[in-house]
């Protein structure tokens, strides 16, 4: 409760008042001038027979009452009752919960999202089509039976990692060398090192993060694959290069995609075998030139201005053919592949269907509307589950007797770390 005089209040000091109330939390305070204090069956005080020139009169409650835009001061006395109306414009205060999620999208949006662009992790295609051939690997060298399943779901697990962090260090590695070609792209010119998000001393920063921790997944698998993997990353840092040199950087392209073909089967046995993983390696480089030669149609009325090289431009109106005869390779070697690691009849299935998807994306191609070419790059993220679940269906027969076989003689020494084992 507050206690002040009311003789000679103005405006000026009625409003400080109104201020105050609001600190108040809305309970009534009372004013009083010299005089007599007397009771009030209501359990208040109040102030009687006090005269004087200007004086107010007694018996005297003031007290004020607030909603969010609107504040109304109320003046009792034995007299008439004096309202006064304030209203306020004031800046909305967010409620905390609401503050913290303004905070966090802000850093988002400002602190890590450039980063995850700059890998191009909000388009998880390209990180699929990468570990396709992976999986495809791994599972083909487990079809002897000579490792326990929780080995080749592990190296699997391993694999994804790393091709999520190499796709990532492509594609940092890419916009670096293309970040004034890029700039004269439609499609890439918002990428964060030409709209300025991130500075190139940043994505090397990132660069060097992403190829160290791929280095840490690296160090797991045993000798033979470590100095096969390390082979790769010579191939991700020189690809881009390769659009400026040759006609058909989309091979290039394939053979740098899908070193996985080779690298999963040596981390499960330690070695390659090439009756299986050549024909495999060979099938998904065919199988990558025919997507990426779509993909490479959206932007190749930019590349023939500015100069970049694509199989895309040295196709041309010939696209249909030269795709159809790379699918006929394709679909070929995965056939030899599965052959040579006894595969039954769904694997076969499987390629068949695959032929057939593709068949139907080459004819139906529409090479010169951008958005027919994105939709079918995306829908090849499918092919390879299908020649996935073709290899574990094929294989299964074969994968179960051997392990009935191998039980208790499983060669877990090729499946272990050169450095850390």
């Amino acid at each position: 409760m507050l206690n002040t005089n009311l003789v000679g209040l103005k405006r000026t000091t009625l409003k400080s008042l109104l201020r105050l109330t609001r600190t108040k939390f809305n309970k009534p305070f009372y004013i009083s001038a010299v005089g007599k204090r007397c009771a009030c069956l209501c359990s208040l005080g109040y102030y009687k027979n006090v005269q004087g020139p200007g004086a107010w009169p007694r018996n005297v409650r003031f007290y004020s009452t607030q909603t969010e835009h609107r504040q109304k001061a109320v003046i009792e006395t034995t007299a008439a009752k004096i309202v006064i109306d304030k209203t306020e414009r004031r800046e909305k205060v967010l409620p905390v919960e609401k503050t913290i999620d303004v905070r966090l999208s802000t850093l988002w949006k400002e602190k890590i999202d450039p980063y995850v662009k700059l890998a191009r992790w909000d388009r998880p295609i390209g990180v699929y089509l990468l570990y396709w051939p992976c999986t495809w690997s791994i599972a083909l060298a487990s079809v002897p039976g000579t490792v326990p399943l929780s080995t080749t779901l592990g190296t699997a697990g391993l694999f994804l990692v790393g091709a999520g962090l190499m796709r990532g260090a492509g594609c940092t590695i890419n916009d670096m060398w293309d970040k004034d070609i890029d700039a004269e792209v439609e499609r890439t010119k918002d990428r964060p090192l030409v709209s300025g998000a991130l500075s190139e001393r940043q994505a090397v920063g990132f660069l060097a993060a992403q190829l160290s921790l791929a280095l840490g997944i690296l160090l797991q698998l045993n000798c033979y694959s470590i100095v096969l993997g390390a082979s790769s990353m010579l191939l991700v840092v020189t690809y881009p290069l390769m659009k400026r040199i040759t006609n058909y950087p989309q091979i290039f392209l394939g053979a740098t995609f899908n070193w996985g073909a080779l690298l999963g089967y040596s981390a499960i046995h330690g070695t390659v075998d090439p009756l299986v993983c050549l024909p495999l390696y060979a099938g998904a480089l065919a199988w990558t030139v025919v997507y990426d030669t779509i993909y490479a149609h959206q932007d190749k009325d930019d590349d023939a201005r500015i100069g970049m090289k694509s199989t895309a431009l040295t196709f041309g109106r010939h696209t249909k053919p030269a795709l159809s005869l790379a699918l006929g390779l394709s679909a070929a070697s995965l056939w030899g592949a599965g052959a040579a690691a006894g595969l039954e009849a769904p694997f076969y299935v499987a390629v068949g269907l695959y032929a057939l998807h593709a068949g139907r994306q080459i004819y139906t191609l529409n090479p010169n509307n951008p958005d027919d070419c994105a939709k079918k790059f995306k829908s090849n993220s499918m092919v390879g589950l299908i020649i996935l679940l073709g290899i574990l269906a094929g294989g299964y027969r074969q994968y179960t007797e051997n392990r009935q076989k191998n039980k208790g003689k499983e060669n877990i020494e090729a499946t272990k770390s050169c450095i850390f084992s």
